[in-house]
């Protein structure tokens, strides 16, 4: 089992016996979802946005416009940490105390570079979108040069992580567990409508195979 190393950075002070800092762990968490949560500072002051996200092996990118202060913050910084995070299930116990939820959760740390070449950039563009939904890279058009020059991409190499995951049930106080109070798990997922054609289509463009294997894995 590959696991990163623990440090002061990383390692989980409060619910350790949730805590896991094994690669393939972590990995299956990033890939389960396409949004985290990105820190920066700008002008002094500590600033957390969603950004979505493609992964490839270790690497992280992210992209957004040329001007974007978020990226240029990191870059200028040269170090990044990211938060993914799935919600479960709703812990509803027979005490306010114990109510809790379930969860997966991987916080990263990492270096952060810009990407120039634009063999790269087209790379790392295609690792994004496949992340979003696998095949559909190859059914839209090519990017234009004038929008990769306008497409600021970055790449966080992730030097060390950790995860904290909840998946039991209620854990009430035993003196409770009589209580004629329903106690129980609610489970939640996210869930995939059939796909809405655009208004302007063509009457013959139909659904494509890939976005109907979306849907059909995610409803």
């Amino acid at each position: 089992m590959k696991a990163y190393p623990k440090s002061k950075l990383n390692q989980v002070k409060r619910g350790q016996n949730r805590a896991t800092y094994d690669v393939d762990k972590i990995h299956r968490i990033l890939d389960a979802g396409f949004i985290g949560f990105v820190s920066y500072i700008y002008e002094g002051r500590a600033i957390t946005l969603p950004m979505a996200y493609g992964r490839k092996g270790d690497k992280i990118y992210l992209h957004s416009s040329q001007g974007n202060r978020m990226l240029l913050a990191l870059l200028k910084a040269k170090e990044m940490s990211m938060t993914i995070m799935h919600l479960d299930a709703l812990i509803l116990a027979r005490s306010g105390l114990h109510h809790s939820v379930n969860y997966r959760s991987a916080t990263l740390f990492g270096t952060v570079k810009k990407i120039k070449d634009k063999i790269e950039k087209e790379a790392a563009l295609f690792c994004f979108m496949e992340h979003m939904m696998e095949g559909r890279w190859e059914a839209i058009r090519p990017m234009l040069p004038k929008e990769l020059d306008r497409t600021l991409v970055v790449e966080m190499t992730i030097k060390t992580a950790s995860a904290k995951i909840r998946d039991v049930g209620v854990q009430d106080e035993p003196k409770d567990e009589s209580l004629p109070i329903w106690a129980g798990v609610l489970p939640l997922r996210q869930v995939t409508e059939y796909p809405i054609s655009d208004a302007k289509l063509e009457a013959y463009v139909k659904i494509p195979d890939h976005v109907l294997a979306y849907y059909e894995k995610h409803k």
